[in-house]
């Protein structure tokens, strides 16, 4: 199918290109891409245990692609296929005028090119942004809390504030997004929680998953200590919980169970112990402009070059053409404990959450 997505105008007047919406790209081994996750920042304001050093070195401002060249090439996407368009970081919500690129890229909602637009946040802005965030045509969300404890909410974060968290949780809920909670499960820290974060997340309405440590660029630390594998929680939670499988699923990784006792949906995100490759119909695009066709794997393809190099946009086409047919048929994740190295060197705030 095509769709031909109405020609519109931007904030200072600028007409924007009619889009011609061809159908999702295809890799070597036959998947389909639809679906792309976009960091607009490498910054945050928080410096999660799990995610980053503390004393983080980012990107220089001058690094970073512009959000009219954001929204330029997450045009280009859609226009060849992608249906679902994640907006990450870092934390995304403190990129400066973040709203008016979802207010942008709206116009891809309203056409019908674009299914759905969405983002992944640590909930800190929400006050201020989560009813902009519904107006711009986001109906659903996910935010990263890792425990309900205050205290070791301060300690997994660094700088984070749980009540922050909290005020942000209930602005979305007043907006009328949907949320769905993730949870890093994290040996020894909050492993013996998940419980609670069950019955906290199933008691609002919203999903909850959780998510495997992944070794992912240097953060001060040895993973082989926080690593907990979800075989274990999920084993451990049937103890308590009655259990189904749910076919239940967003466009991303996590796989679904009911829990018959909060009535609730329980997502596994598992890229070391139990990871779904072949399914996968996602790329993701740094805030730099390099496409990464696999999040475990260092190749990656330069986009800014060609984007930066004609206002047209057919050499940025044929670079990420070019790009898919190199996707990988799985990522090289592992927790090495005969060494503290990260599988990866890039921290996940480059890549995007």
């Amino acid at each position: 199918m095509t769709i031909l997505s109405p020609a519109s105008k931007t904030s200072d007047g600028k007409r924007r290109h009619r889009t011609t919406v061809t159908a999702p790209m295809q890799d070597p081994f036959g998947r389909h891409i639809s679906y792309l996750r976009v960091s607009v920042t490498d910054r945050c304001d928080f410096r999660c245990v799990y995610c980053m050093s503390e004393h983080m070195t980012f990107l220089p401002k001058k690094e970073l692609l512009s959000l009219e060249e954001l929204d330029r090439l997450c045009s280009v996407f859609i226009a060849k296929g992608v249906r679902t368009l994640r907006i990450t970081g870092g934390e995304p919500l403190v990129r400066k005028n973040i709203m008016a690129l979802f207010e942008g890229l709206g116009r891809h909602l309203k056409s019908g090119a674009l299914e759905e637009l969405t983002l992944t946040t640590n909930g800190s802005q929400l006050p201020k942004y989560a009813q902009q965030l519904r107006d711009a045509g986001v109906e659903r969300i996910n935010i990263s809390l890792d425990t309900l404890k205050p205290d070791l909410f301060k300690a997994i974060t660094r700088w984070g504030e749980f009540g922050d968290v909290m005020a942000g949780i209930e602005a979305a809920e007043k907006a009328g997004l949907k949320i769905k909670i993730n949870a890093v499960a994290l040996k020894g820290v909050n492993e013996h929680e998940i419980e609670d974060l069950i019955r906290f997340a199933h008691g609002r309405g919203a999903d909850l998953t959780l998510i495997e440590t992944m070794p992912l660029g240097d953060i001060d630390g040895d993973r082989t200590d926080q690593y907990l594998p979800l075989s274990i929680v999920r084993a451990r939670l049937m103890d308590t919980f009655t259990m189904t499988d749910n076919p239940y699923r967003t466009g991303g990784p996590a796989r679904y169970v009911t829990v018959e006792e909060t009535g609730g949906r329980l997502g596994f995100i598992t890229p070391l112990t139990h990871n779904f490759c072949e399914s996968c119909n996602r790329v993701r695009l740094t805030c730099t402009g390099t496409l990464f066709m696999c999040l475990g794997q260092e190749d990656a393809a330069d986009l800014r070059a060609p984007l930066r190099a004609s206002a047209d946009d057919a050499d940025v086409s044929r670079a990420i053409d070019a790009a898919i047919l190199r996707k990988p048929k799985g990522h090289d994740f592992i927790i090495d404990r005969r060494s503290a190295k990260p599988a990866v060197g890039r921290h996940m705030s480059v890549t995007g959450g």
